[in-house]
């Protein structure tokens, strides 16, 4: 999707909004390290770190990638499957 704005324009009206949720996202994982246990086990945990990964990849699609990273699959029968008909607003 183009837009209007440069490159430099976003930087310059985002930067403070990205620095704080990497920072939020950075101490995230500080917490998981000093917290007691270990959940690298966890594929919660390990899906967090292939995001976190994923953003560091170049293209215009790395939106649209995350967002498919935490998605199910999409399967033909989901209404059913969760009790959802079609319509339902909520």
């Amino acid at each position: 999707m183009a837009t209007a704005r440069s490159a430099e324009q976003i930087l310059d009206e985002e930067f403070l909004t990205v620095r704080a949720k990497l920072l939020e996202v950075a101490a995230a994982f500080d917490r998981f390290d000093r917290g007691s246990g270990d959940v690298k086990a966890d594929p919660r945990h390990a899906t967090l770190v292939e995001a976190a990964g994923l953003l560091m990849t170049r293209g215009p699609d790395r939106a649209e990638r995350l967002q498919l990273l935490f998605s199910r699959e999409y399967e033909p029968g989901w209404r059913s499957e969760m009790g959802v008909r079609a319509g339902d607003q909520g």
